[in-house]
């Protein structure tokens, strides 16, 4: 079971690891996160998207189940007939495993087989045989019948006694006794157990037979070694003989070198002495062999003799304990005071037990050793998963990466396809009306079309490009005029083309992943690694989670002053009684962010909530009460953030990050910041900046916005969401950041135009053009450096004194214009529209 075990996991492997035909890509796929909230994260739980293993493959080779066939296997062993029930006593994994064993050692090279049945003395060398003379040819017949009479008087003794084949391997020098021990153990583990408990010593008589066994082994090695010194003798006295030969051909020849021999003989003559001396040597080295192997059965005859005093002391010793338990037998029974219980004789229930303990013990240490097997097996059985599964994952990243990198190339094809389809459908030259202008204007009219979950079959045919909304729940798409409509459409194709090329590449999710794991056993602290992530943008499923982290650290000592259940209070006292600011708050309620599926109608979950943290703010802060732009902030903040979390959030933007009377009527702060700004730009972008001025453009009409509901419906929502990241890491400077930022983005651009109508219709709608988040980063955090919050503070202190005397001024010219308008005899023609509401 095994080895079928074995070779099913061998063939899988190779079967997956033939699957792998494309290169290792190092990236990893990011894990969700589990800290999502607001309305976005509900909405979009979809959005997350080997070679083999050097340390695999080393595992699975040490763990590796030694099992071989030690028979037949697949079909041949189907067609053998049925093997006889086993018997369940002799049955046993230890058995089992040593036939197996024994099996397989046929299979081994050099055992067994025709090279097993050489002889010892068997040589490659060839032999000249010489013509001897007649007597020597009678010595020899006699000689050849007496060797043909010794080999069938032995031919009882050569057969082997065990069941398998071990081949005949010729002795090689010494053998250890532990190894002839071990030998014999495994040769005899294997024997069916007697049924029959052999004395009343139980265990203990085990090691007296073994130790008879042993010596009866040793008997049979000293026997063999003797057979083997009598085919040495037998060796020496042929190869005396053949010296005696070789000498009687000397002498023979040398009673003719007088005669004159030829050269051919003395050739000859000279061939026969270097055998003869080669002869010599070996029959010296053969004297030498008889002599150690003469030496070596000394030694046994000496380990025997200690072996056989040994197994004496071992016999007293067993009759001493054997008296000892049948004393102690005695006295228990006598003690119990049961005469009725028979005296503790072999074979008695005394030893019965005993036995039973041995049978269990052998049962025990067999499922321990099939278990260890099963183990060992199962481990390896992981790895080979661990390692597929991998590979699996490895398999599916690169095709998810294919498939995004086709898809970007589908969604830059579209887009150029629109723009084509818009400049054929309205040529310059003619306006007459045609077939060809009708096939144009349907096929305009099919390419405008988003996906609907109406048709799904349309998903096997054409992927699914550009969605009717995008993950944060603003439409891809207007509904207006077609013109709108399809610039609408080929910047959501260019978005999504931009965004599948970036996540080609290494993400941020994973540096965010691994700085989580770093901080799971403390709080998260700043830090310039937390700071260059947060700059480069959250990942989706992480920003809920830092947001509300960002806003905690900024909102600490607001919070630790207030009860529990604070907002809650503040939202019954808001539902109870009518505010002020209620009215205002509800009209403004649907305009927030139509184009968004959170807030387009009265029963859209995220109205009721933007509507209770505006009314909350307001009994917080009656100063301000409600100011328009403070729905747009709320309105990003609950994409991400509950209820209480939200009002926080404008709690932290209104209080700590913005300068006062940033959002009450005057909106004092905001205009300071615009005269920064502008500062800004003459020393960041001197260029464009004298550009405004020769054309008399004022941008801060445009920018005022930026900075009053931080760039909400004035740029992509990606570009948003990333820009409020690092806003509320890092605080209101980042707005001076990106503004001047886009302004960078677009500065060639802008400086081509030359007229102030074209210019300004530009800045109108110019950031939502800018869609690589990522190269707006790098400027605002790369190419506009040094920007120091000092710099900013101080400009903003000089231009709030200056915009405080032109109020002051004002208000001035103001009073005495009524105090004129009173005094006047034509008072009661003007009246101003303050006094027509009263």
């Amino acid at each position: 079971m095994t080895y079928w075990l074995q070779e099913l996991q061998q063939k899988r492997w190779e079967y997956c690891n033939s699957l792998d035909v494309v290169k290792w890509d190092s990236r990893t796929s990011p894990t969700p996160g589990d800290f999502s909230q607001g309305l976005v994260a509900r909405d979009n739980t979809d959005l997350i998207n080997l070679h083999s293993n050097a340390s695999a493959e080393k595992a699975r080779n040490v763990l590796a189940v030694e099992a071989a066939p030690g028979e037949l296997v697949g079909e041949q062993a189907a067609n053998q007939p049925a093997p006889g029930p086993p018997n369940s006593i002799n049955f046993s994994f230890k058995q089992w495993g040593t036939e197996l064993r024994n099996s397989m050692s046929s299979f081994r090279p050099g055992k067994g087989h025709n090279d097993s049945r050489r002889s010892v003395f068997y040589t490659n060398e060839e032999w000249e045989l010489l013509e001897p003379s007649p007597k020597e040819l009678e010595e020899s017949m006699v000689q050849e019948e007496r060797k043909k009479q010794a080999p069938e008087g032995n031919k009882g003794i050569t057969g082997s006694g065990f069941p398998f084949d071990f081949g005949r391997i010729p002795y090689k020098g010494k053998r250890p006794l532990k190894e002839m021990i071990g030998s014999y153990k495994n040769r005899h583990s294997i024997g069916d157990p007697s049924p029959e408990v052999p004395s009343g010593s139980g265990s203990a008589s085990k090691p007296a037979s073994e130790m008879q066994l042993l010596v009866q082994n040793q008997q049979e090695e000293l026997e063999r070694l003797r057979k083997d010194l009598a085919s040495q003798k037998e060796l020496v006295r042929l190869l005396q003989q053949t010296v005696r030969s070789s000498q009687y051909d000397k002498y023979f020849t040398s009673s003719r070198l007088c005669d004159g021999v030829p050269q051919d003989t003395l050739g000859l003559l000279h061939q026969k002495d270097e055998q003869i001396l080669g002869l010599t040597n070996q029959l010296e080295r053969f004297n030498q062999e008889k002599d150690s192997l003469q030496q070596e059965v000394r030694m046994l005859k000496s380990k025997v003799g200690e072996l056989s005093e040994r197994l004496g002391m071992l016999m007293e010793t067993i009759q001493a304990k054997d008296e000892v338990i049948m004393k102690l037998s005695r006295q228990l029974s006598e003690c119990e005071g049961s005469a009725s219980s028979p005296t503790c004789i072999p074979g008695s229930p005394v030893a019965a037990p005993a036995g039973r303990d041995q049978l269990e013990l052998d049962w025990l240490k067999d499922n321990l050793q099939g278990y260890k097997t099963q183990n060992k097996f199962l481990n390896k059985e992981i790895l080979e998963l661990a390692a597929l599964r991998r590979n699996a994952e490895r398999r599916e990243r690169d095709l998810m990466a294919k498939y995004s990198s086709l898809e970007a190339k589908l969604c830059q094809i579209e887009s150029k396809y629109l723009i084509l389809l818009q400049e054929m459908k309205t040529p310059v030259c003619s306006e007459e009306q045609g077939p060809a202008r009708d096939v144009i204007a349907q096929l305009l009219e099919d390419a405008l079309q988003v996906e609907s979950p109406e048709h799904p079959e349309q998903a096997f045919i054409k992927p699914h490009l550009v969605s009717e909304y995008d993950i944060y729940g603003f439409k891809t798409v207007p509904e207006d005029d077609e013109e709108e409509k399809l610039v609408a459409r080929v910047r959501a194709l260019d978005l999504k083309t931009l965004h599948l090329t970036e996540n080609q590449e290494v993400s941020t999710g994973v540096k965010w992943e691994n700085h989580f794991a770093s901080t799971v056993n403390r709080e998260m602290a700043c830090s310039p690694e937390l700071k260059n992530l947060v700059r480069a943008g959250i990942p989706h499923e992480h920003r809920s989670k830092v947001w509300k982290w960002c806003v905690d650290r900024h909102i600490k000592k607001f919070k630790d002053s207030t009860q529990p259940g604070y907002f809650q209070t503040l939202l019954q006292k808001a539902l109870e009684k009518q505010n002020p600011a209620s009215k205002q708050i509800e009209l403004d309620l649907l305009r927030t962010l139509p184009n968004n599926k959170h807030y387009s109608c009265p029963t859209s979950e995220g109205i009721q909530k933007l509507r209770n943290v505006l009314l909350a703010f307001s009994w917080r802060n009656p100063d301000i009460g409600y100011c328009q732009g403070l729905n747009r902030l709320v309105a990003v903040a609950l994409l991400y953030l509950e209820q209480e979390d939200a009002f926080w959030c404008l709690v932290t933007i209104v209080e700590v990050f913005m300068p006062r009377d940033y959002y009450t009527k005057t909106l004092l702060g905001s205009q300071v910041d615009q005269r920064v700004f502008r500062d800004l730009m003459s020393e960041k972008l001197p260029r464009l900046h004298a550009h405004f001025e020769q054309y008399k453009v004022d941008y801060t009409l445009i920018t005022f916005n930026w900075f009053l509901v931080v760039f909400v419906d004035s740029v992509v929502s990606d570009v948003l969401f990333k820009i409020w990241d690092s806003f509320l890491y890092e605080g209101p400077k980042v707005i001076f950041r990106f503004a001047l930022a886009l302004f960078k983005y677009k500065e060639e651009e802008i400086l081509k135009l030359q007229d102030s109508m074209s210019i300004f219709k530009y800045l109108r709608y110019f950031t939502r053009t800018i869609l690589d988040a990522r190269k707006l980063i790098g400027i605002s955090f790369g190419d506009l450096n040094p920007f120091p919050l000092r710099q900013i503070r101080n400009r903003r202190a000089y231009h709030l004194e200056k915009v405080r005397l032109e109020l002051t001024e004002l208000e001035a010219i103001r009073e005495d214009f009524l105090r004129e308008r009173d005094t006047s005899p034509d008072k009661g023609e003007l009246v101003s529209d303050e006094e027509e509401d009263t």
